[in-house]
C-alpha cells in the first residue's frame, strides 16, 4: 500500500482507516510541515521523507520503496477504498496471471457529498500494480506506463477532491494550469496528438494522452469543454453539483489558454 502526502493531517485518518486491513502500508511524504508524519507513525505505517521534484519522479521514487508484497494499493490522501475494492483487491492478486502486471480502477469524484457520475471526465485509473513494471512520466496529470497487461476490477474508490474546500481545489489547480501552459508552449502537450491512438489505442491511458493533444490544438476550449461535460457527458444529470463541476473544469481550461498565451507573449517581447 502506497500514499504520497504532503500536509494531509486532515484527510490522512480517513484514507487510512480505509485501507486498516493492509499490514505494510507505506508514505512518501514530501516535507510536510503538519502533523501528517505523526499521524502515519502513530497507526504503524512506514514513512519516508522526499523532497518534492515533481509528480513523476515523486511516484518513480516512491515504487522503489521496499514494499513488503508484489502487489502495491495506490491512494492518495483525499482517496478512499471501498470494502467492495478492497475485498476484490485482496482476491485477486493471489490469482493473477504473471502476465498482467497492473489493475485499472473506477475513481468515483465527489462534490458536495455528490458522485459525480456523469461530470466526472477520467473515470478510470491504474492503481494496483506489480511492483517493478510501472513508470511515470508528464510533469502533471501524470501517465502510467505498465510494463504488461492491465485488467479491469469491479470495485471503486472515492475521491474526496473537495475536502478541504473549493479555494484549495482552485489553488491545486491553479499551479496545474502553469504547468499545463508551459507543456502546451513547448510542444509537449500535442506532440501526441494521434486519431488513430486516439480511437484504438488498447491501452486507456495511451488513448486518453493522444485524445488530450488533439484537444489542446483546438479552438475554444473552455467552452467546448463545458458544453461537453454539461451535456454529452451529462453533467447536468448531477445536479447542481455537476453544474458546478463543469464551470469549474471549464475555468481551468481557460487558465490553461490564458497562461499560454501570456507566455507566447513574453517570448515575443510584447506588453502583458
Amino acid at each position: 500500500m502506497l500514499i504520497l502526502t504532503r500536509n494531509e493531517e486532515q484527510d490522512l485518518p480517513g484514507c487510512l482507516d480505509s485501507v486498516s486491513w493492509c499490514d505494510d502500508i507505506h508514505i512518501l511524504d514530501s516535507e510536510s510541515t503538519d502533523r501528517t508524519v505523526q499521524i502515519a507513525k502513530e497507526r504503524g505505517v512506514t514513512v519516508t521523507t522526499r523532497r518534492f521534484d515533481g509528480w513523476p519522479s515523486q511516484r518513480n521514487a516512491a515504487m522503489q520503496l521496499p514494499f513488503k508484497y508484489k502487489w502495491v494499493f495506490i491512494l492518495d490522501a483525499d482517496e478512499r477504498a471501498t470494502p467492495e475494492l478492497s475485498t476484490e483487491m485482496q482476491h485477486i492478486v493471489s490469482r493473477t496471471p504473471e502476465a498482467v502486471t497492473g489493475y485499472s480502477i473506477r475513481k468515483r469524484d465527489f462534490l458536495w457529498g455528490k458522485w459525480l457520475r456523469h461530470a466526472q471526465l477520467t473515470p478510470f485509473y491504474i492503481r494496483l500494480v506489480r511492483v517493478g513494471h510501472v513508470q511515470y512520466r508528464r510533469d502533471v496529470n501524470e501517465v502510467t506506463e505498465i510494463n504488461g497487461e492491465v485488467g479491469r476490477l469491479t470495485g471503486m474508490f472515492d475521491h474526496l477532491a473537495f475536502s478541504k474546500g473549493v479555494a484549495h481545489w482552485i489553488t491545486k489547480h491553479n499551479e496545474y494550469s502553469s504547468i499545463e501552459a508551459r507543456l502546451l508552449a513547448e510542444g509537449n502537450a500535442v506532440r501526441d496528438a494521434s486519431l488513430k491512438q486516439a480511437l484504438f489505442a488498447q491501452n486507456f491511458h495511451e488513448r486518453r494522452v493522444a485524445q488530450k493533444a488533439i484537444f489542446y490544438k483546438m479552438p475554444g476550449r473552455p467552452l467546448i469543454k463545458w458544453f461537453y461535460m454539461m451535456f454529452i457527458r451529462g453533467a447536468v444529470l448531477d445536479g447542481h453539483a455537476g453544474i458546478m463541476y463543469a464551470a469549474l473544469q471549464s475555468f481551468y481550461e481557460f487558465l490553461i489558454e490564458f497562461k499560454y498565451r501570456e507566455i507566447l507573449r513574453i517570448r515575443a517581447g510584447k506588453s502583458l
